[in-house]
C-alpha cells in the first residue's frame, strides 16, 4: 500500500471536554474571591479575574482547534503527523530512527480514558531532538500504537530479536511497601510546601487579600505570638517537619505507584509508574552508557540510593532527570542488584573495585571553602555592628560569635566527609567517579562512550597541582566530572581510560 492510500487518523473526540476544563478555573477562582471578600470586589481584582478568564479561554480555544486540525497517519517508512488551520504543518520521523515511544496519562486524561504517546527519534546529526506528541489518544489504542511503532522499527532495522513485546513474568523491580520509609528522607516534602505556601501568597496578595487576615492563618500567628519565642519556634520546626514528612510520603507515593522496571524483548528497558500521572519510559539498553548512584545525606544516613540512567535518546539534561530514573528511593543492595542487572553485569561497577583517593591538596580545597562560607556568614552580623549603638552591637556580635561558631565544626565535618567520597578508577570496561557533598554521585561510564576527555584547571587548582577530568559521552548530561585529581595522575589516568585519546596531547619524561 502506497503512502497516499494510509488513512489519517483523528485524535479521540474525548478531548473536547478536557480542553473546556481549562474554564473551570476562572469560575473557581472568581467563587473563591466572592467567598474570601464576603461579595465585595474592588476593580484591580475585578481586573485580575477578567485577564484570568480570558487567558484561560484563549488557551481553550487554541487546544480545541488544535484537536480539530490534527491527524496521524503510520505508513510503512514513517509516522506523520499534520496539524494547523491558519498555519498548517506536517511533521514526520522516519520509523527506523525512532529511540523511544513514551507514555503518560495525567489525571484528567486518565478519568477520560486518555494518553498521551511521545515519540522520540534521532535527528540526521544523530541528536535526540526530534520529537512528536499524539496528545488524546485512548490509552488502550496508545499502548498498541507505542507497540506497533517499535515493532515496525525492528522490521525496518531487519533485526529479528528486536520485536516489541511484553514480558509480564519477570520484571526487574517492582515498589515493595516496606520503601516507603526512604520517603521522609528527600527533601522533596519540605521543598513543595513552601513552595505551595509560596504560590498561595503570591495569589492571594495579587488579589488583594491579605493572607494573614484569613481566619485560620490569623489564628496561628496569635497562637505563635502568645507563647515564649522558643517554644514557638519549635513548634514551628516541628510543624514544619511533619507536614513536609507528608508531603514527601505524598509525592512518593504519586511518583512511583506501581513502579515496574522490566526488559521487553528487543533489549529495551521499561519503567512505569505513577499514580495520578501514569507514566511508561522506554531505554534501549544498547543506547545505555552507565549508570548513576545517586545518594542524598539523609537517604544516605537511612541506608538507601537512587539509580539514574546515562542513556542517549532521553532529551534535553532536564528529560534525562526525569526520564532516566530507574529506581525510586530503596534499599542500597537493591539498588546496586538493579544497577548490575541493567548493565548486564554479575555485580554492580559502582561497587566492585576499591576506589582510588585523590591528594590531600583537594581536602584543603574544601576546607577553604567551608571557611569562606562561615567569613561570609559571619560577617553578616559583624559589619552592621561597626555602626550600630551599644546594645544592637552587642546583639549583633553576639550573634555573629554563634554564627561563627555554630559553622566552623559543620562546615569542617562536611569537607572531610566530601574529601573522603572523592574517589576514582576503573572496573571491566567502566570509568567510575564519585564525588558530592550533601548527595554523593557515583557514575560508571563506559569506556567504550566516552567521546572526548577535557581538562580543564583554575586558578587555584594550578597553585594546588590540581585538575579537573572530565568525560565527555552523547548521553546523560553529556560530561561527567572527576575532580581535584593530581595533575600528573589524572593524565596517566585518561590515558588508562581512553587509550589514546590524549596521546598527541602528553609529553613524556624520562
Amino acid at each position: 500500500m502506497s503512502d497516499e492510500e494510509v488513512a489519517w487518523q483523528r485524535l479521540s473526540p474525548r478531548l473536547i471536554p478536557v480542553h473546556l476544563s481549562w474554564l473551570v478555573a476562572p469560575v473557581v477562582t472568581g467563587a473563591g474571591t466572592l467567598i474570601g471578600t464576603g461579595g465585595k470586589v474592588n476593580l484591580q481584582a475585578l481586573i485580575t479575574l477578567v485577564s484570568f478568564t480570558i487567558a484561560f479561554a484563549i488557551v481553550a480555544g487554541v487546544n480545541l482547534m488544535r484537536f480539530l486540525t490534527t491527524g496521524y497517519r503510520i505508513t510503512d517508512q514513517r509516522l506523520e503527523l499534520r496539524s494547523g488551520l491558519l498555519f498548517r504543518s506536517r511533521r514526520s520521523i522516519p520509523l527506523d530512527r525512532i529511540r523511544s515511544a513514551d507514555i503518560t496519562a495525567r489525571p484528567l486524561y486518565r478519568v477520560f480514558g486518555l494518553a498521551s504517546v511521545s515519540i522520540g527519534a534521532a535527528a540526521h546529526g544523530g541528536s535526540a531532538n526530534r520529537k512528536l506528541s499524539l496528545d488524546g489518544v485512548p490509552r488502550a489504542q496508545a499502548a498498541e500504537l507505542r507497540q506497533d511503532l517499535l515493532n515496525r522499527r525492528a522490521a525496518l532495522l531487519a533485526d529479528p530479536g528486536t520485536a516489541a513485546g511484553f514480558d509480564e513474568s519477570a520484571p526487574i523491580a517492582e515498589l515493595q511497601r516496606s520503601w516507603l520509609r526512604y520517603a521522609p528522607l528527600t527533601i522533596w516534602g519540605v521543598g513543595g510546601l513552601f513552595a505551595v505556601l509560596g504560590i498561595s501568597y503570591r495569589t492571594l496578595h495579587e488579589m488583594q487579600i491579605d493572607p494573614l487576615k484569613l481566619g485560620i492563618v490569623h489564628d496561628l500567628v496569635h497562637a505563635f505570638t502568645s507563647v515564649p519565642l522558643w517554644l514557638g519556634i519549635l513548634a514551628l520546626l516541628l510543624a514544619v517537619a511533619a507536614l513536609g514528612t507528608l508531603g514527601a510520603v505524598g509525592l512518593y507515593i504519586e511518583g512511583w505507584s506501581g513502579f515496574r522496571l522490566e526488559r521487553e524483548d528487543g533489549g529495551i528497558l521499561r519503567v512505569r509508574r505513577g499514580l495520578l500521572i501514569h507514566r511508561s519510559v522506554s531505554i534501549e539498553e544498547r543506547r545505555l552508557r552507565g549508570i548513576e548512584l545517586v545518594e542524598p545525606m539523609l537517604l544516605r544516613w537511612g541506608g538507601g540510593a537512587r539509580l539514574h540512567a546515562i542513556a542517549s535518546g532521553l532529551g534535553s539534561a532536564e528529560e534525562n532527570r526525569t526520564r532516566g530514573a530507574l529506581m525510586p528511593p530503596a534499599p542500597r543492595a537493591e539498588v546496586l542488584r538493579v544497577a548490575a542487572d541493567v548493565l548486564g553485569e554479575q555485580e554492580s561497577p559502582t561497587g566492585l573495585a576499591p576506589l582510588r583517593p585523590h591528594p590531600r591538596a583537594a581536602l584543603r580545597r574544601r576546607i577553604n571553602r567551608g571557611l569562606m562560607v562561615t567569613a561570609l556568614a559571619t560577617a553578616l552580623f559583624a559589619v552592621p555592628a561597626i555602626w550600630l549603638p551599644g546594645g544592637w552591637r552587642t546583639g549583633f556580635l553576639t550573634t555573629a560569635g554563634i554564627t561563627a561558631a555554630v559553622l566552623l565544626p559543620a562546615v569542617s565535618l562536611l569537607a572531610m566527609d566530601a574529601y573522603r567520597t572523592l574517589g576514582h578508577g576503573m572496573s571491566g570496561g567502566y570509568l567510575i567517579a564519585r564525588s558530592g557533598t550533601f548527595a554523593h554521585r557515583t557514575v560508571a561510564l563506559r569506556r567504550e562512550g566516552v567521546i572526548g576527555l577535557t581538562v580543564s584547571r583554575s586558578f587555584f587548582q594550578r597553585r594546588a597541582g590540581l585538575l579537573t577530568l572530565t568525560a565527555t559521552t552523547a548521553a546523560g548530561s553529556g560530561g561527567y566530572h572527576v575532580r581535584d585529581l593530581a595533575t600528573e595522575e589524572g593524565l596517566a589516568f585518561a590515558e588508562e581510560a581512553v587509550p589514546g585519546l590524549l596521546t598527541p596531547f602528553l609529553e613524556r619524561h624520562n
